[in-house]
């Protein structure tokens, strides 16, 4: 299959309401003002993952997650990178704030005969749980977050899908 011919989907995984939880929405509102989104290539703000995104990894060749992470240990704005499995089925470092996972996704697909390649970008967090609902982002996140951007364009720009600046 020809470069061209490969499609992504960018999943952005968050709750706007709940500061660094709304880590992926924010990622998603700063790609979608930045950049020019070529065809091939689609971004979604999902809230939260769930199995009805299962027609995505039928659809798609490369599937990447935006989410924030707690449990590192490292400061609040941290980005990393992730094989799905790298954040399944447990809680601590590394794990995902929401219950369904990448992994938990494709693991479903694989049963019904879909695959797709799939990685996971996010950030530890410094507040993701407010008493009140708070829309934004902490300072350290928000000082983050241009990083974060530029780590989901380079990472599909190294899967052959380049975003153009505006």
């Amino acid at each position: 299959m020809e470069a061209s011919e490969r499609t992504a989907a960018v999943f952005f995984v968050g709750n706007r309401l709940m500061l660094d939880d709304g880590v992926g929405p924010a990622a998603y509102d700063e790609i979608l003002a930045g950049y020019d989104i070529p065809e091939n290539v689609t971004l979604v703000d999902v809230g939260c993952m769930s199995l009805d995104m299962l027609p995505y990894v039928e659809r798609y060749d490369v599937i990447l997650t935006v989410d924030a992470v707690d449990g590192t240990g490292d400061a609040p704005g941290t980005v990393y990178r992730f094989e799905p499995d790298a954040m399944a089925r447990h809680s601590g470092p590394e794990a995902s704030l929401h219950d369904l996972k990448l992994v938990d996704l494709f693991d479903a697909a694989s049963l019904m005969g879909y695959e797709a390649e799939g990685f996971c970008l996010g950030m530890q967090v410094g507040n993701p749980s407010p008493e009140q609902f708070v829309v934004g982002l902490t300072p350290e996140c928000s000082a983050a977050l241009p990083l974060l951007v530029e780590t989901v364009v380079a990472e599909l720009h190294r899967r052959g899908f380049p975003l153009r600046k505006k």
